[in-house]
This record gives structure tokens, sequence and C-alpha cells, in this order.
């Protein structure tokens, strides 16, 4: 092999479910402060990669070619870098072998440059202090091998034989109920199996963190809605209550009025009772909706149900259920098997704009163009002590929260100043039989993200009886990017116009470059005048979330191995109660909920009503398959689960 060997990373961050695949040159530098990383190495040009955990140090590790070898080596770092599991300070490499770098787990493989690496076990080499080569007067000790046979050869089949699962010798537990994500969709479903007579030691959910709102409160801090801010969401829609009620405005009302604030508690009752007409549409804050989860989580017993696990590969068993294999850590893998599984993913990736991905890896520069669903913080702090330029790309909810983020930084350092880009103009709202939305300033608004008569109304009922060709009409009628109808909002934006820190600019992106400033250049062409360069110091890419099923490796594989449709959005079919139909087994039935089913028979898929809508209809499937445990609630059975509710006893 030679000097100008390319490997393969692969995996997903952490933070945001993002899959990254960058084909990088070696030598390779990891670390979680750019400026800390080396630029060469014996006289290489070092790609650097910038890994965003406090887990991670400064300058973590570096991965070099050296002896006929790739090498790993740590360059103290804190925590570590470990090989397949083990903790190594030096390490050779081989093709397929696994990196953990904090909590990144990264995959190695080697690019098409590459001769084939040599297929013998791989070794730890010890090397000389002072010559930074391998000293042969010290032994070479064998590492242990990647596991990469897992999942194992019968995971081809179309069927695994439960026996075959058995045989590998790993652990192989059963539940009568599965939720694969073991997030807000997951919970919602667990939570009204629970409600529904369920016991939680026959529910397990699966995920890569314990609290079940853990990504979605990461996803709003770092599209910047701190717990004091209010999201876009319902009074009554509770995903800690299945009845919403008391809603979140009541029980806000009855918190202040609790501490002597009577006026602001009429106003939220005013609103809930006069929006949208006559008020602004109540919203509940961020924090009390995850402190109401909190309390649920500890009254369903979610601590008992959730277990730590990365899902690689869903099948259908041999004797009529589910099986899925899942990593419990480096190295420690297993099997469950269920008869009822529910998949609530989410969003697996940040949608990266590919002229910013471009920049990004061209130029490694992860500071200056961010996306706003990631951790960029640092963003507001240059700005609020050197002031600055912020592009920002996108005109939904996004923009407009990191526009009143930039708006308040701007009391702290008034030299800021705001591009908005946007490809064409708005001139009026989508229209739906005699319904316009409002549109100012090129901003499309409406109290959350589809009319309201798509959670429950006639508009769900018109989208359940419609055939998929007027599903896409209707979806494209009522959707769109929109923003909430806050008069903040609009306040802030017609004072940055007339005062003229915040401008309006329409254009196609040509390619976004870095001058010699280290500031970005967006290429634009405009309509009617041609090209045009804007200089920014930052970019924000407030774009949104991708969830097709070809962003996620666990759907993509399902839908390839069963050959499962997919609908105009490339998400999963699912029927009108979300069962995915084509995966029905003898004895099981499986499920889908949320962002990954848009497109389908309900709009407000990746809402908190919407995750609800989901659990309900779910949960009457198994009720009429008359599922373990499942009992159909009535009028009395659901009274007496709301007092237990209301006393925050057990289901």
């Amino acid at each position: 092999m030679t000097n100008d060997l390319q490997i393969q990373l692969s995996w997903e961050e952490p933070a945001t479910g993002e899959r990254r695949e960058p084909l990088l040159n070696v030598p390779i530098a990891f670390g979680r402060e750019f400026a800390r990383l080396p630029a060469e190495h014996r006289g290489m040009r070092v790609s650097r990669m910038l890994l965003n955990s406090n887990e991670v140090s400064r300058y973590h590790a570096l991965i070099d070619w050296e002896q006929d070898h790739l090498v790993v080596i740590d360059q103290g770092s804190v925590n570590g870098v470990y090989v397949n599991g083990q903790p190594q300070t030096r390490s050779v490499l081989v093709n397929g072998d696994t990196l953990q770098i904090g909590p990144y787990l990264i995959a190695v493989t080697f690019g098409a440059s590459a001769s084939a690496p040599d297929t013998s076990p791989p070794s730890t080499i010890h090397f000389n202090a002072n010559t930074n080569r391998p000293d042969p007067s010290l032994p070479v000790q064998p590492l242990t091998p990647v596991a990469s046979n897992f999942p194992p050869l019968a995971f081809q089949a179309q069927k695994v034989s439960v026996q075959a699962l058995h045989a590998t010798g790993l652990p192989v537990d059963e539940s009568d109920y599965l939720a694969i994500g073991a997030g807000l969709g997951s919970f919602v479903w667990a939570d009204l199996l629970r409600i529904s007579g369920v016991r939680a030691d026959k529910i397990v959910a699966l995920g890569l963190e314990a609290e079940p709102y853990a990504r979605y409160k990461r996803l709003c801090l770092n599209s910047q809605i701190p717990l004091y801010e209010r999201l876009r969401s319902n009074s009554d829609s509770c995903p800690d209550n299945i009845w919403g009620w008391p809603s979140y405005a009541l029980r806000e009302a009855w918190g202040d009025l609790a501490k002597g604030e009577i006026k602001s508690a009429f106003k939220y009752l005013w609103q809930v009772f006069a929006e949208p007409t006559f008020a602004e549409t109540y919203t509940p804050r961020a924090g009390n909706v995850f402190d109401s989860i909190d309390r649920e989580t500890k009254r369903i017993g979610w601590n008992q149900i959730y277990r730590y696990g990365r899902v690689r590969v869903i099948r259908k068993t041999d004797d009529g259920r589910y099986c899925v294999a899942y990593s419990r850590g480096p190295g420690n893998y297993a099997f469950l098997v269920s008869r009822y599984l529910h998949l609530a993913t989410g969003y697996p990736a940040i949608q990266f704009l590919p002229d910013l991905q471009a920049y990004r890896e061209k130029y490694q520069d992860f500071t200056s163009v961010v996306n706003a669903y990631e951790a960029h913080d640092r963003v507001y702090e240059q700005l609020e002590q050197h002031g600055g330029t912020v592009l920002i790309r996108g005109r939904g909810i996004v923009a407009s929260r990191i526009v009143q983020r930039i708006y308040e930084a701007r009391k702290r350092n008034r030299n800021i100043a705001v591009l908005h880009l946007m490809r064409s103009p708005k001139p009026q709202g989508n229209k739906f039989q005699n319904t316009q939305r409002l549109v100012k300033n090129h901003y499309e608004f409406q109290p959350f993200n589809w009319p309201k008569a798509c959670w429950g109304g006639e508009l769900r009922a018109m989208l359940e009886k419609a055939t998929p060709d007027e599903r896409k009409r209707l979806l494209a009628d009522w959707g769109g990017t929109t923003t909430a109808d806050r008069r903040d909002w609009q306040q802030i934006t017609a004072q940055g116009l007339s005062e003229g820190w915040y401008q309006i600019t329409f254009g196609e992106v040509l390619d976004v470059e870095r001058d010699a400033q280290n500031r970005t250049i967006t290429r634009i062409r405009e309509q009617s005048f041609g090209e045009k360069k804007l200089f920014a110091d930052f970019i924000v890419d407030a774009t949104g979330l991708d969830a097709k099923v070809d962003a996620n490796p666990l759907l993509a594989d399902l839908v390839k191995h069963y050959n499962l449709p997919v609908n105009h959005l490339g998400r999963l079919t699912v029927a009108n109660n979300f069962e995915l139909v084509e995966m029905r087994s003898d004895r099981g039935q499986m499920y889908a909920a949320g962002a990954i089913t848009l497109g389908g028979p309900y709009a407000a898929v990746d809402s908190f009503l919407g995750l609800q809508y989901a659990a309900l209809v779910a949960v009457d499937g198994l009720a009429a398959a008359r599922a373990p445990g499942v009992q159909r609630l009535n009028s009395i059975s659901s009274f007496s689960q709301w007092l237990k509710w209301v006393l925050n006893q057990s289901p």
C-alpha cells in the first residue's frame, strides 16, 4: 500500500443520528477543536475530522500509515481510544475494524485506492518513543478480531430460524411487544399499552438514550429553543396524557395562580378560548413538556421497559414472530424475538444542503458552516464578541427561531447583520378550497405545521379515504414550509428590514467557497440580475431534517430485504391503522409511527398528537387481534385509568 491511502469511515452522529461516510486520505486527525488538529504530518496534508462531543479531547487520535500497516495512535486523550471494544494506545487497523472515540463508533473500511490488506489477525505493535517507529525488540501482541460476522448469515434468509439464533451462543431474549427507537413515538405506544393493561415486563423499548425525549430535547436546544421557550404544539397535545386533559394551558394557568400570577394565568385560558381569531395560539413551554414526560415515565415503569441497544437488522422468524439483531456496546451483541413490533425511529439524519456539505468536505470547516440542528452555540458567542454577518438558508420555523436568537445577540453587539437567502419570493400562501395562508415578508404563517383539521377533523378523514395520488395532491396543498404565526417574530423581521441589519435575497446557489480571510462566499444566480456573491462569516442551514427510508440503514435494509413499498415521499407505506401490512406474519404484526410514515393516511405524523393518534389506532388493531394483555378501553376503564394518571398511580 502507498502513502496516499484512502479509507472509508462511517458512523452515525450520536447527537443527531446523521449518517456520515467520508472517504479520506491518510493521515487523519480526530478531535473536538479544529484549531488543535495538525494541518500537516510528516510533510503530508492531514484530513481533519471534528467530533463534536465533550468526551472527545481537543486532539484525540491520529490514523497514520506506518511500516506497511495502518495504525491508530492515541494522542494522550482523556477517555482513550478503543479498537473493537479494546482500549489501545497504538493499534494496527484492518478492514472492518470498529474505532471508538468518545461516543462515536466509527467503522473503518479501505477505499478503492488501497491494496488488499493482510487478512492475518491484527496486532498491537510497540513503538520506539524516540523514532516513532515499530520497535522489533518488543513482542507483537494479537488483537481481538472484529465481529464481522454479525448479524450471522442466517439473517440473509426471509425467515430466520429461532433455533439458529440460540446456536450462535449469543444472548436471545423474548418479549410480547418490542418498540424500536425508544424515543417519543415508542414512549407513547408503550404508554398506551400500559394503560390498556399490558404489564411493563412484557414490553421492551430498544434505543440509545434512556430519556424518551432526549434527542428531541437536544434538537430543540440546538435549534435555539431553550427550555423556557414555547414549542410549536397545541395545548391538548400532551404526550404524557392520552386524554389531553388537563391541557398544558390549564396546568400552566394553575401553576401561575398558585404563585399569585393571576394576569398570566387568565391570559393562557383566554388564549385557548379565543385562538386563533382573537388571540395568539397557545403553545406549551418546552421545559413543562419534558417535566410532564418525566412524571409519566416513572408512572408506567419506563426504566423497566427501556434497554440500551442499536438495532442492526429486523427479520421475520420461522415461528411467525420477529427478530432483531442489535449491539449493546462495542463487541457486545444480542438478539430479541417479539410477536408485535413497533417502529418509531424518528428523523434518521439532518438534511444538509448539498452545496454546504460539499463546502464542509472540501475545507473541513465545521465551524463557519453549520446546521441549525447541530450544536452551534459558538456561532452566537462569536457574534456577541466580535460581530459579523450570518447567512441563513431556509425559511421555516427553525429559520424564524435563528433570526430571533440573532436579534437577542444584537442587544449585546450591534455589529451583527443577517442575509436571509431564499430560493424564490413567496407572494401568496397556499390555497385549499376557500382558505389561504397569510404571507408577510415572504414567510408563510400557520399556527402549526399542518392545518388543525388534519389532526382529528374532516381533513384527516379526507386523507384516510384518498388514493395515493390524491394524498400526494392533498399533502402538497396543506403542507409546505411555514412558520408559527407569532407577532414577536413578525415584529423582529419588520424591524430588521427597516433598520437594514436584516436583508432578504433570492437566488439559486451555484457553489460555496472560502476567501483568504476564511469568510464564506456563496455564489448565486438571481432571477433577473445574473450572478452575485454573498459574503458571510457564518452560514446556518435551517432547511430541516431527513426522514426518507434510504437515510436510515435499518429501514433501508428492511425495505430491500422484504421488497416493501415506499410512498411518494420515500417513507414507509402503512395502512390506516399504521400497520406495515406486508410484514404481517403468522403470529405477529408490525406497526410504524412518526416522520417515517409521512405521505400515508395521516398528515401530522411527527407531532405529539400525531404520535398519540398512531398509537391509538395501532393498539386498537392489537386489541382486534387479541394480542396478549391488551384490553380495549371503554368509558369506565378509560375513566379509571385517567384517575390513576391524576393520582400518579401505576396503570
